[in-house]
């Protein structure tokens, strides 16, 4: 019998290879789309703080969505990984400079303050129609969210991701963390998840 783990792993290199698979000029395309979408229909609060990611390898570049949302008055931060298992969210502020974070990522360097979002825009590998996501399989997100959740605070949770990425189901582990609302191509999608 295959495992969660090992279907998980199956789900993701799929989901990953049809990503990887898309024309990267047509991602720029719907990378901007999805910064009109945001500005749209993602309501922000001046001085909100909205955590976002440097994009690696064919993930969505969510550089434009970000800014975007700058726009309407948040405060950005990226994941700055700490070691193997902790990443923590540094302000990210124009001009300042930037340092390599491993797995091909770059984030704000080490005097940039430490901020605790209240929205997030989640990477993922894979999704379903539930709100499940498969990550990368290290747990950073997961743990950070378990963290912020130690402190009260319950974040908005945007997971950003191409529509090739979904799947029929995501199999379910006790720590995953579920994402109300993914934000592809095709608009953004809120799930009941009461």
């Amino acid at each position: 019998m295959t495992s969660s783990k090992d279907l998980k792993k199956q789900l993701r290199k799929e989901a990953l290879a049809r990503r990887d698979a898309l024309d990267e000029f047509w991602r720029v395309e719907i990378a901007l789309e999805m910064a009109e979408t945001a500005k749209n229909e993602i309501d922000v609060e001046p001085g909100q703080i909205v955590s976002g990611f440097w994009p690696m390898r064919s993930e969505v570049d969510v550089r434009p969505l970000m800014f975007s949302l700058r726009e309407k008055g948040a405060r950005l931060c990226l994941p700055a990984i700490l070691d193997k298992t902790t990443i923590v969210f540094r302000e990210l502020v124009r001009g300042a400079p930037m340092v390599e974070m491993g797995f091909g990522t770059v984030g704000p360097h080490a005097e940039a303050e430490v901020l605790d979002p209240s929205m997030m825009l989640v990477p993922l590998a894979a999704f379903d129609a539930r709100g499940h996501r498969i990550g990368y399989g290290a747990g950073y997100y997961d743990r950070a969210i378990a963290k912020l959740a130690d402190k009260g605070i319950t974040p908005r949770l945007i997971g950003i991701a191409f529509d090739c990425q979904e799947v029929e189901r995501v199999p379910e582990e006790n720590h995953d963390v579920i994402i109300s609302e993914i934000l592809t191509e095709s608009g953004l999608r809120r799930f009941d998840i009461a």
